[in-house]
């Protein structure tokens, strides 16, 4: 739960590249899963039980809270895994757990950690929220509803002092940005009818990002359609009324993206961090909205559109399979050493060329996502303007590099209309 009265940013992290990038961007609280039971089993590198208490670790020493995703269909033979994993995360000090299954809410009361409810649960009236207030804190809303219903619901909570376990006053949780499921509230079985990979276990095949025309079986006439695209919803972005949002009583902000790249992770807790902060103090406006949209449309994205939080009876859809984005990342190289003294790092081109000017993403375990341009370098030991495949790059940083680390180049991305 939160401490302030300001609203709460959630990071998604997949990996320790993701972790750092969130921390160093601005998160009050990340969310991460753990090997295979959570809802992103197949999308990204998950964390393993041994990496609990460094992720622990890392978020108590910036003050940022860790929230474990726990938020799958659970079968008979995960229980034992299920209750491993919730006393291994107890024991390192992990804030909460995310849950949608009633065997993990269960078992996480059973040993006193804190629960919040996934919006899987499908949230999306008060009553619901007095039967979750039983076991839980924060709970996430359903995807499916207005911020006029969300409202309602936060209002009711404060007018009937509808309280969790802690005591406190039940938080609501919603979806603030990132990419959408045409299903309610997430829950497909697309991909299980067409691959016997669930969704729901975290193995979504994402059949619903395909081209399809639609044709009349009893005539045999194909239906013409605006876009084949006809279950690709576009990503979700609320930062142009985000105030609305603060307005509504929602406590905590969740920003979806735990199969996205760390400068993705980095760009868009940025940009939010930076609207809950002018939200905060007063100077939030639409120069600033169009600033932070042009930031946001230059990470992973599929258009976008505000969901249903404004009362749009009918989604919008992509116009195509892939990003959107308005820039791309270009592998150059990895990193060798870094000489504290001077703070210089030394990176190895193995793939196209560095030019003095470039603007490079440098991404590691530790290093985060760090983005900037280049003013000098040393090219094999002397002081150059280009560097390409083979040589031995020296450049000035003011953060340190490690030989894990991973070098591109940023560059415009031209996106088909």
């Amino acid at each position: 739960m939160t401490t302030t009265g300001k609203i709460e940013l959630m990071a998604p992290a997949g990996n320790f590249e993701s972790l750092q990038a969130a921390l160093d961007n601005g998160t009050d609280s990340i969310y991460f899963g753990v090997e295979q039971l959570n809802m992103r089993a197949r999308a990204t590198i998950n964390f393993t039980l041994d990496d609990l208490q460094e992720i622990s670790n890392r978020c108590k020493a910036k003050n940022v809270r860790t929230y474990l995703t726990l938020n799958t269909i659970i079968y008979d033979h995960d229980l034992t895994i299920v209750k491993t994993l919730l006393q291994k995360a107890k024991e390192a000090d992990i804030t909460a757990v995310i849950a949608m299954d009633q065997a993990v809410i269960a078992s996480a009361k059973a040993i006193g950690m804190e629960i919040h409810i996934s919006t899987q649960i499908n949230i999306t009236n008060i009553e619901t929220v007095k039967f979750y207030a039983m076991f839980a804190d924060t709970m996430v809303l359903s995807r499916e509803l207005s911020l006029r219903q969300v409202k309602k619901i936060t209002e009711q909570i404060v007018k009937e002092n509808i309280c969790g376990p802690s005591g406190k006053l039940v938080e609501i949780e919603i979806f603030g940005h990132g990419a959408l499921c045409m299903a309610v509230s997430g829950k497909c079985y697309m991909s299980l009818h067409n691959h016997n990979s669930s969704a729901n276990r975290g193995a979504c095949k994402q059949d619903c990002r395909k081209k399809y025309t639609v044709i009349d079986q009893e005539t045999g006439v194909e239906m013409e359609l605006d876009n084949e695209y006809i279950m690709s919803p576009k990503d979700l972005c609320t930062i142009d009324f985000l105030d609305e949002i603060v307005d509504a009583g929602v406590k905590v902000l969740k920003i979806e993206g735990r199969g996205r790249a760390p400068e993705y992770v980095a760009r868009v807790i940025k940009s939010y961090r930076n609207a809950i902060d002018s939200i905060e103090d007063g100077s939030y406006n639409k120069e600033k909205v169009i600033s932070w949209m042009q930031e946001l449309e230059k990470v992973y994205n599929r258009g976008f559109w505000s969901g249903y939080y404004l009362g749009q009876k009918l989604g919008e859809w992509s116009k195509g399979s892939g990003s959107h984005a308005t820039q791309k990342k270009v592998y150059l190289g990895k990193g060798m050493h870094y000489f504290p003294k001077s703070n210089i790092g030394e990176f190895k081109i193995e793939a196209y060329d560095i030019t003095l000017g470039d603007t490079i993403l440098i991404t590691g375990p530790t290093t985060g996502a760090q983005e900037m341009k280049v003013k000098e370098m040393f090219v094999n030991d002397i002081k150059g303007e280009k560097a390409q495949k083979g040589d031995s790059v020296t450049i000035p940083l003011e953060f340190r590099i490690r030989p894990s680390d991973k070098l591109y180049k940023i560059v415009e991305n031209k996106v088909e209309a």
